[in-house]
């Protein structure tokens, strides 16, 4: 992966000067989940390659989730309490959460759940900053943590904060959390925004994209990953990732597809993901197939590992995601790394990552008629594959990690002059 000199020399952390971080999280990746919040594994376990830390990922229970995967085998899959990952170690803390209520008392029961293991990280370990990611609830339980235990507290915004902040108890919560938050880290410069119309001063606010993984992501010959996937060479290919839920807008694709058919006969749409923490449309889309009449035309690739996305992707043409909010979609630069160009929604911060018309376009999002107007004309655009597979590497991993590794060791210094 590229390096640049400055990054090189922000990461040389002298041992006697580094921090010791605990990650709060309630999306990480398990044994029993292993595609939860690979984006922030992804970022965070990069910055332990620098700075100790640990992962405390609370989930939620109640007495009797056991006997509602019966009839949602999904629901909240069981985590053990401790598991090392890459050499981190990682804990599962249990915290009361009741499905479809009380979700305004989820950061509080969160921050109740992790009390005890974060004394003991404290006490035994030398914990000395909480650095949360999303405002809530996991900004507000190490909000809470903060206070309770004297640890400065940073929280990272990644895209669930748009919809809290239209609600007012929801803009409550949100400017609760900031108020508190000794430095806020945002995915996107609209969640800075975002940030600062809710409260928060400029200084103790940072914009810090995610990156990508080049090495991990790159072009496979695409021939031969069409014909692994079954799929015929002159075929036009059109593929997205992510959790079947309603706001990666997997559905509002498939609206537009009879009428690219006409334009491009024998067009095929992969669909790459399962069941993800914000339910499962799964069922719901294979019956728009039949009802649209697309049986021929949608093909469900199920959840892959990160490591085997390179294969749809390099048999594809176009990536798309019609998704109604984001704050940084990691997979729009995972796409670009194999060398493919991403047509998506104008929302959250998509035309920050889709920043030139070299790699993508960006279409308004709510008009089925942009959409299909963006992705025709992309498919009938000849696109430089090389050109943008450097743009995605020029967003590297570096530059990004190095600014997360001295803002904590930054705050850290600070606590300890104040000590």
């Amino acid at each position: 992966m590229e390096r640049s000199p400055r990054s090189a020399a922000a990461r040389a952390v002298p041992r006697e000067e580094a921090p010791r971080v605990v990650v709060l999280s309630h999306l990480f990746p398990h044994s029993g989940d292993p595609g939860a919040g690979l984006f922030i594994r992804e970022r965070m376990f990069r910055v332990a390659r620098h700075i100790p830390l640990v992962v405390v990922s609370p989930v939620p229970w109640f007495p009797f989730q056991g006997i509602l995967r019966r009839f949602r085998p999904n629901f909240r899959p069981p985590a053990p309490y401790h598991e090392q990952q890459g050499g981190v170690d990682v804990y599962f803390p249990r915290y009361f959460s009741v499905p479809g209520f009380g979700k305004s008392l989820d950061g509080l029961f969160e921050a109740l759940g992790a009390l005890r293991l974060l004394r003991r990280l404290r006490r035994d370990w030398g914990a000395e900053i909480i650095d949360a990611h999303f405002a809530y609830p996991d900004g507000y339980a190490a909000g809470r943590l903060g206070r309770w235990l004297g640890l400065p507290v940073t929280v990272t915004l990644r895209g669930t904060e748009p919809p809290l902040a239209r609600t007012r108890f929801g803009r409550v919560l949100l400017r609760g959390v900031l108020k508190r938050a000794d430095r806020i880290f945002s995915v996107s410069a609209s969640l800075q925004a975002l940030a600062r119309r809710m409260g928060a001063s400029r200084e103790r606010t940072r914009v810090i994209p995610n990156g990508v993984d080049t090495e991990k992501f790159q072009p496979i010959d695409r021939g031969t990953a069409r014909r692994d996937l079954g799929i015929p060479e002159t075929a036009p290919v059109i593929v997205s990732v992510g959790a079947l839920v309603e706001r990666k807008g997997f559905h509002r694709v498939m609206e537009v597809l009879p009428a690219l058919r006409e334009h491009f006969p024998g067009l095929r749409y992969l669909i790459v993901g399962g069941p993800g923490p914000e339910g499962d449309m799964g069922a719901y889309l294979r019956e728009r197939v039949q009802s649209l009449g697309l049986e021929d035309t949608v093909h469900f690739l199920g959840p892959m590992a990160p490591e085997a996305l390179c294969r749809p992707l390099s048999a594809a043409d176009l990536f798309v995601l019609a998704t109604s909010h984001e704050g940084w979609a990691n997979v729009f630069l995972e796409a670009m790394a194999c060398g493919l160009p991403v047509v998506t929604t104008d929302v959250g911060g998509n035309r920050e990552v889709v920043s030139e018309s070299t790699v993508g376009r960006i279409v308004p999002f709510g008009s089925p008629e942009a959409l299909e107007a963006g992705l025709r004309e992309a498919l009938a655009t000849s696109w430089d594959h090389r050109a943008i597979r450097e743009y995605a590497v020029r967003n590297g991993w570096d530059a990004r990690i190095a600014t997360v590794v001295d803002e904590l060791t930054s705050l850290v210094s600070s606590a300890r002059k104040g000590s």
